[in-house]
This record gives C-alpha cells, structure tokens and sequence, in this order.
C-alpha cells in the first residue's frame, strides 16, 4: 500500500515538473522579427466603449510576412484563451478564430479573423484590452524562430445596471455618442396616413362633387344634374327636368334616344348599363308626364327626388364609377 503512494506521488511529481517546463517554454521572450519582413493591418470594432457582459468584438488582422519567413499557425491564439490585463484576469475570452491564407510571389498574406467576448462586468464603467497577440515565425529551411506582437486594442466596459446616485455631466463619456430618440418611422406612418387622406379626400370629391375641373366631371349628366337643382318644384319644373335628362342622353348617344332603343343605346355606351332598370323607369315617367298622366307609376319616390337620383347615378356611370343601381 505503500508503494502505491509513493508511485502516485512520483506521477504527480513528474506531471507538475512537465507543466512548468512547458509554461516556461511558453513564456520565453524570442528576439522579435525586422519589421521589413512583416507588417500588419488593423480591422478594429466599429467603438471602444460600452461594451457589457455578453457583448462580443470582432477584429481581423491582416498580416503580411515577406520571404524568407513563414508564420507557424500553431503559435496563433487558441479558442478559451482568457486575457490578462496587469497580471489580473480580464473576464475577455477568445471564442472564434479563422485564419484565411493568401501566398503571393514573395510573401504570404494571412488574414485572421478574431471574436472575444466579455463575460467580467464591474459596478463602473472600467478600462479594458485586448493584448496583442504575439505570434511566432520561422525561417524557411532554419530553425531560426523569431516572435511578432500585433497591435492591441484598448476599450471600455460598461456594467449593466448604475448603483447610487449619477451625475450624467459628469459620467458621459466621450467616446459614446448621445443617445436620441428617433421618429423615422412614425414620422412615416405619418406621410403614408396623409396621402392616404388625400386620395380618399379627392375620391370623395371625385364622386360626390358637382364642379368640371377634374377630368370627366364636366359631362352631360354632371351638368344636368346641376341644372335640375336649381329649376323650380312643381310641375313645369318637372317637365323641364325631363326635357333636360332627354338633352343630355341624346348629347351622350349623339342621336335622339327612346324608350324602345334602350339596348341599341346601352349597345353602343355599355358604360351605362348597370343603370338599364332605372332608364327604362326614365322612360316609363317621361310618358307618364307628358303624355299618360292617368297611367300609374310608383318608382318608391316622388318624381322630381326619384329624378335627382336617377341623374346622379348617370352621371357616375359617364364618370366610369359603378353606382348604387335601385330598380
């Protein structure tokens, strides 16, 4: 049993001299590479402050190492990797990186696309840094090995809630642009609604309006409707009302309609058709009126009002609307 204990102890041993040597191997400061042999390109996260837990920074580096060197990919950073700033833990971890490689004539061209993440968060906003990462490269055809730091990148992180009382004059910063309340969109809904109250507006004026500057409302029926509603409410006025339908019709078919060339008419202005019932009716009336006064014809109004209304409706058939047909 107790050689069992001395043997584990012994493993241990070993282990623990192994993970120092390597964390030693790790640490040694190689001579760093001339900068003729390479160079580096910074691609940095678009702001370097208010970052909170959670929050993740994309940034790419693009190196370009010149003959006789090659990068060794294995000295590239490693995913879990946690940062340090000042010998401390900085709550920064490397969660993605993707390495694309170019190789040109006399130099190679590596584009490494890096993510953090913050998983530290403080009661005040704190600095932070993203350490260069220093990589190692090789001679080609040498064990010659020399080391290259990339720039770091310095930011700020946020907490996520404020303790205490905050003097905002005081704890704005200067690198977050003030915070605005935009009404794009309701300043949009806002045009839409407007126009579409116009259009409605013009519809009803369309419709229901009784002038001649819109185009087809000065037509025919349009201006024998107005005619109708200034001519006097008794008899003569009715028979003037129905000379003046017969006027407009005959103006509309270009030739003197009667009742039994209702179809030809409507043949010839399918237009009105929706409104044949109410013609025929028309008719049926202007006999009543002028020559069959003993000829009963109930239309469900009084004759001058049922008139008005059979004149609006041919009026909105010659302005190409579909109106209300009452039989």
């Amino acid at each position: 049993m107790n050689a069992r204990h001395h043997l584990l102890y012994l493993m241990l041993c070993v282990v623990s001299l192994l993970s120092v040597s390597l964390n030693s191997a790790a640490d040694v400061i190689l001579p760093s590479v001339d900068n003729k042999f390479v160079s580096v390109q910074e691609i940095n996260p678009g702001r370097d402050a208010g970052f909170v837990v959670g929050d993740k920074l994309q940034r790419t580096m693009i190196l370009t190492v010149k003959q006789p060197y090659e990068l060794i990919k294995e000295s590239l950073p490693i995913v879990g990797y946690e940062h340090r700033y000042r010998g401390q833990v900085s709550g920064i971890e490397l969660t993605a990186i993707d390495v694309e490689e170019s190789k040109e004539r006399q130099q190679t061209v590596y584009t490494i696309h890096l993510e953090y993440q913050v998983f530290k968060s403080g009661r005040v906003v704190k600095p932070a840094i993203l350490r260069g990462e220093i990589v190692k490269l090789r001679q080609q055809g040498s064990k010659d090995i020399k080391q290259f730091r990339m720039p770091s990148f310095n930011f700020r992180t946020s907490p996520l809630s404020v303790y205490g009382e905050v003097n905002l004059k005081n704890e704005m910063s200067p690198f977050v642009a003030p915070l605005k309340l935009h009404a794009d969109k309701e300043w949009l809904m806002l045009k839409v609604a407007a126009v579409v109250l116009i259009l409605c507006v013009l519809g009803l004026v369309y419709i229901l309006g009784t002038s001649t500057w819109l185009p087809r409302m000065g037509g025919a029926f349009a201006k024998a409707y107005r005619k109708i509603g200034k001519l006097p409410e008794d008899a003569q006025g009715l028979q003037q009302a129905i000379s003046t339908v017969h006027e407009a019709m005959h103006q509309v078919a270009g030739y003197s309609v009667f009742g039994n060339g209702v179809d030809q008419f409507l043949l010839q202005k399918p237009g009105f058709a929706p409104a044949k019932p109410e013609i025929e009716r028309f008719f049926a009336l202007s006999r009543q009126v002028f020559f069959d006064a003993s000829t009963p014809l109930d239309l469900g109004a009084p004759p001058r009002e049922w008139l008005k209304k059979f004149c609006r409706h041919m009026r909105d058939c010659e302005r190409g609307l579909k109106p209300e047909v009452r039989a």
